[in-house]
């Protein structure tokens, strides 16, 4: 149990920059009280003693501003950054090594029973605001943009942003623990169809200026006079 609180720290220093000494992080950092917690929740659940699980989430909740359901299932050295408003449902599944931010949600769609919450693959870093909704998939080592919508499975190694999220990047080179999501140099999906499409228009404006150039209609007279070019 020692063991594998230090690694849960050890891992905050893996992920954070901002930290700075064990103390510090074991009693100002929410994201990993909300994890210890959890794990306490989860026993509990486990030993079919839900109400009393459900209670040390809500405290945990109260506490910390993140709220995860008793049942989820989290892999080890999972981080939450900044944490504040993140939302884990009751059939998540996570995998190791994955790095939350503030605002995330991994939400359900359906008011059935069974299987209805995402399940996150090892090493996936997902944004600030981003939301990952139903029973799909997010492949190992893959990075879910700010604010993304996630309704589809996205593949391991790749970066899907936007609303709806595409996903609009290849596999990655960094793998390691240090491995970040640079949001300010992610791709934009819809912007990069606006541009595309203005640089059409441009061209198609282009292209009837030139043929206005070199038009030539007969007037009523029977004059041929050129066609004014604007």
């Amino acid at each position: 149990m020692l063991a594998r609180l230090k690694e849960d720290v050890q891992a905050v220093f893996e992920k954070d920059p901002a930290a700075r000494t064990r103390w510090e992080v074991v009693t100002s950092y929410p994201g990993l009280h909300a994890i210890w917690l959890h794990r306490l929740a989860h026993a509990l659940w486990h030993r079919r003693l839900p109400w009393l699980a459900r209670f040390i989430s809500h405290v945990s909740r109260f506490l910390t501003g993140i709220e995860i359901h008793p049942a989820a299932t989290i892999g080890r050295r999972f981080v939450i950054d900044h944490g504040m408003g993140v939302v884990v449902g009751e059939t998540t599944e996570i995998g190791d090594d994955v790095l939350m931010y503030k605002g995330a949600v991994l939400g359900g769609t359906s008011l059935t029973k069974g299987k209805r919450h995402p399940t996150i693959g090892n090493g996936v870093v997902i944004g600030t605001n981003a939301v990952i909704l139903g029973p799909i998939s997010v492949g190992d080592n893959a990075r879910i943009g700010s604010g993304a919508v996630v309704i589809e499975p996205v593949p391991a190694d790749s970066t899907a942003v936007g609303v709806p999220a595409r996903v609009v990047r290849g596999p990655h080179v960094d793998r390691g623990p240090m491995a970040t999501l640079q949001h300010g140099q992610l791709p934009d999906p819809v912007m990069a169809a606006l541009r595309a499409l203005e640089d059409r228009l441009q061209g198609l404006e282009q292209e009837i200026i030139g043929l206005k150039r070199r038009l030539l209609v007969l007037a009523p007279d029977g004059q041929v006079s050129e066609l004014v070019t604007e």
